[in-house]
């Protein structure tokens, strides 16, 4: 389902993924925006795993969030570096963990059969396409797939 406003969990903001779109997600609860099935999920799941890799409370960030004052307070940018002085500031190998792990979720772990029962309710094949979770978030809201480039002798 297209949801205006809410981007991508691929996106980067401060260097990692997800966290932009649990910013989207906040606003767009508290506009009234976001549908009921996905506003049941704030603070736990992907939201609650970011919170928790930045050692900061849901509930603090999302104060922050709707609290933060409009202009550059207000901005991505500022609401991770609130995030990263509150909570913690990860590292470079932190960062390269957290994203290689967030963007292969569900892809050969313990998520797997989340993942096929939500492809099988979306009526989406099983044929392979759709590797991961954030995959699937993008095939249900209609953002574009991302494109690897091929295991090639010009790529080793």
């Amino acid at each position: 389902m297209k949801i205006e406003g809410l981007r991508s969990p691929y996106e980067l903001v401060g260097g990692i993924v997800y966290f932009g779109r649990l910013v989207d997600k906040v606003r767009l609860a508290a506009a009234g925006k976001l549908p009921p099935e996905y506003a049941e999920n704030l603070g736990i799941g992907f939201d609650g795993r970011c919170a928790t890799f930045l050692n900061i409370s849901y509930d603090a960030l999302k104060e922050h969030v709707l609290h933060a004052a409009e202009g550059d307070e207000a901005s991505d940018e500022a609401i991770f570096t609130w995030a990263t002085e509150h909570g913690r500031k990860p590292t470079d190998f932190d960062v390269e963990l957290w994203n290689s792990f967030m963007t292969k979720r569900c892809w050969r772990d313990a998520g797997l059969p989340v993942l096929r029962r939500r492809l099988k309710e979306l009526g989406a094949p099983l044929d392979g396409s759709i590797l991961t979770m954030f995959d699937y978030i993008d095939l249900d809201e209609g953002h574009p797939p991302r494109k690897f480039p091929a295991i090639t002798d010009d790529v080793i």
